[in-house]
């Protein structure tokens, strides 16, 4: 299984034509690999548009730079901590720090400059919104050592990776918590979803180096596993929908998100190598789908 995985260090476009030093930057900042930062962004969008913000472009123009650059500032922190994981998984184990052609003295100077532009983008926002983005740095500082200690380290990624729909509610509001509270339940059930979906391209070396996860964890149900977290995720949504307002209509909003989900689900093989990867990457529609839906309730 591992001889088919796609290698971490695959990369086309932009980044195939830059010379080595800023190549190997741009790998390790996964730059080459723009769903990760879609998929930090989209929560940040379902908080402004759900909030009645309206449309907000400048802001999300600035939630997205932020996203870029604070995933990119995680993905460096993680590979600094897994180096010597990372060496010893197929997919991984040529990434710039493990491979050795990036130093983590070079690895450390790159992650302060991206955590430069963060602060930039944090200035943007009011000082409610800033305090709630600055009391996840302890959670995104922690999530690496959670494969170590827990089966469960998609549960603490989606509490990071979603964090952006708190920053973009607080950002104009601070009432209807309870609303707020739903959404953000819901998008960390998402995330445990597609982020299993995404761990079964390691599970056989995860296995051989000691690396938990859900994917592991769930086993032969991985599939029911799935889909159990993505109903759970339609629930809580439409319960911050109805929150936010008692109308039925209001949840027709969420029918293309979840049928989404329910595609990824029903063409999931978790056996095929190729499989899991495009049903990961599809996350991005099931992203603005939602967003597209949060606008609609919001805004009303």
């Amino acid at each position: 299984m591992t001889e088919t995985v796609t290698p971490d260090s695959e990369y086309r476009g932009l980044v195939a034509r830059l010379p080595q030093m800023p190549r190997d930057l741009a790998l390790l900042a996964r730059f080459d690999r723009p769903i990760g930062w879609w998929l930090l962004f989209w929560p940040c969008v379902w908080g402004v548009w759900l909030a009645g913000a309206g449309w907000q472009l400048l802001l999300l123009g600035w939630l997205l730079l932020g996203s870029i650059a604070m995933r990119g500032a995680g993905c460096v922190f993680n590979d600094i901590v897994d180096a010597d994981l990372d060496k010893k998984v197929a997919r991984t184990a040529v990434r710039p720090v493990a491979s050795g052609r990036v130093s983590k003295k070079t690895a450390v100077l790159w992650l302060f400059a991206l955590c430069l532009i963060g602060l930039v983008v944090l200035l943007q926002l009011r000082w409610e919104a800033q305090l709630v983005a600055l009391a996840s740095v302890a959670l995104v500082a922690a999530y690496p050592f959670m494969k170590r200690i827990t089966w469960w380290p998609q549960a603490w990624l989606g509490m990071v990776f979603t964090w952006g729909a708190l920053v973009g509610w607080t950002q104009f509001r601070g009432d209807n918590l309870d609303v707020l509270a739903a959404l953000y339940a819901g998008a960390v059930c998402w995330v445990i979803g597609f982020d299993t979906i995404y761990a079964l391209q390691d599970r056989e070396d995860d296995a051989l180096v000691g690396i938990r996860s859900s994917a592991l964890r769930m086993g032969t149900k991985v599939k029911g596993g799935v889909a159990a977290f993505y109903v759970a995720a339609i629930a809580l949504w439409a319960t911050a929908f109805w929150l936010l307002r008692e109308d039925w209509l209001a949840l027709l909003a969420l029918i293309p998100a979840a049928l989404h989900l329910l595609w990824q689900v029903a063409t999931l093989d978790p056996d095929d190598p190729a499989n899991p990867l495009g049903r990961f990457r599809s996350n991005r529609f099931a992203g603005l789908l939602m967003a597209a839906a949060c606008f609609v309730v919001g805004n009303a």
